[in-house]
């Protein structure tokens, strides 16, 4: 018998680049955007990063997710909600398309506090660190009487 390699199905197999309807809907709301986000397609920009070499020898670089340091010190991860977003703030960066959940792991994997979706956008949106670990865990924003809560 022969095997053969195979190629993992990919997450987002009709995925156009465009903004899910359900995160589309929930822009301008914040509590709507945790509502929906854990379960949407959002892309996380990979870039470039050129690393040391030897002169004389060819360039080496890296690729990495994009993070940004506030004035306090704290650090976010950014994610787009469409290709279209992400190529307005830089068209050189690369669109990694995962789950709103995924982002927030990786926010958590790389220490940092923050989501921001749709940096320098009309949707602009900031995920704070309780948020973010919501997020991350798998839990849902739901509305209650007494206002949004966590369902975990």
């Amino acid at each position: 018998m022969t095997h053969r390699p195979s190629l993992a199905e990919p997450a987002f197999p009709d995925d156009d680049g465009t903004i899910d309807s359900a995160l589309a809907d929930a822009l301008g709301d914040d509590a709507e955007v945790l509502a929906v986000l854990g379960d949407v397609r959002v892309f996380v920009p990979v870039v470039a990063l050129l690393g040391d070499s030897p002169a004389g020898t060819d360039k080496n670089a890296d690729m990495a997710a994009v993070l940004m340091t506030g004035a306090d010190g704290r650090k976010a991860l950014l994610a787009f909600s469409s290709v279209a977003t992400m190529a307005a703030w830089n068209p050189d960066a690369r669109p990694v398309p995962v789950r709103g959940r995924d982002a927030a792991r990786a926010a958590l994997d790389e220490d940092a506090s923050a989501l921001l979706l749709d940096l320098g956008g009309v949707g602009f949106t900031v995920i704070e660190a309780t948020d973010v670990q919501h997020l991350a865990a798998g839990h849902r924003l739901v509305s209650t009487d007494a206002g949004p809560a966590w369902l975990t």
